[in-house]
């Protein structure tokens, strides 16, 4: 009987010594989030031509006009452009463009780590060799031949692009009516909810306020039974106050 082969994954150790294993983004996941990035910048260049058109009455007979050099600074503007709505946006918004997150895919390194400015601007300023000589054949081509799927610029520039996952903790918690009730002593953690735990702050950083704020109030409802109602207002006051009081825990739990 044949066994399909294992998804491509990134395995990555938290600094709490905890192994996560990270789904890889496919080619078809890159192609579709290109293509909402690609769609977004088309129509903003599209809407500056038509603001440029109303203050130029010839636009196509003003840029024949323009010099060789003049012509090449505005090809490198509009590729400069673009460079920078890539880097910018995947080293401020987490690695995601609005195209990766549509998508639900990040860029990481591959210690698993937030894409930094100088892997941001490596792998981008290499979508000029990945485009050659049409269509990103050699980034294609690339990302077949590669077991994770890295294109030539995530080969020089260290990446991976992964998909997000969410931590479905509404397997792994206690429904409220279920609750035991609070009790005065601090119960130890089993290594499930130790690793539950640091699996949460070590992507805590990452998450959107809102889902942050959420899967940390039910993490320590989970882990916290033992507080009393003001505690627990402390410990929710703040995504700090949350995650220290987390941590401790998990480190009791050793």
């Amino acid at each position: 009987m044949s066994t399909s082969a294992p998804a491509p994954h990134l395995d990555v150790a938290t600094p709490e010594r905890v192994a996560l294993t990270l789904p890889v983004a496919g080619i078809g996941y890159r192609c579709l989030a290109w293509l909402v990035d690609a769609s977004l910048l088309f129509a903003v260049w599209v809407a500056l031509y038509f603001i440029v058109t109303l203050l130029l009455t010839d636009v196509l007979g003003a840029l024949q006009a323009l010099s060789g050099v003049g012509q090449t600074l505005l090809a490198l503007g509009l590729f400069a452009t673009q460079w920078l709505y890539w880097t910018l946006a995947e080293v401020f918004f987490h690695g995601q463009t609005v195209g990766k997150r549509v998508l639900g895919i990040r860029v990481v390194r591959m210690d698993g780590s937030p894409v930094g400015v100088f892997e941001s601007a490596v792998r981008n300023i290499c979508r000029v060799l990945d485009f050659l000589p049409v269509l990103y054949a050699t980034g294609c081509i690339t990302m077949l031949l590669t077991r994770q799927h890295r294109r030539l610029g995530d080969l020089l520039a260290g990446t991976v692009l992964v998909r997000e996952e969410a931590i479905n903790l509404d397997a792994y918690t206690t429904p409220a009516a279920e609750r035991p009730a609070p009790s005065a002593a601090e119960r130890p953690l089993s290594t499930e909810e130790v690793e539950l735990v640091l699996a949460f702050l070590s992507r805590a950083r990452n998450l959107e306020p809102g889902v942050r704020k959420r899967l940390g109030t039910r993490l320590v409802d989970r882990v916290g039974a033992h507080l009393s109602d003001a505690e627990r207002d402390a410990v929710l006051r703040s995504a700090d106050a949350t995650e220290t009081f987390l941590r401790v825990r998990a480190r009791a739990g050793h």
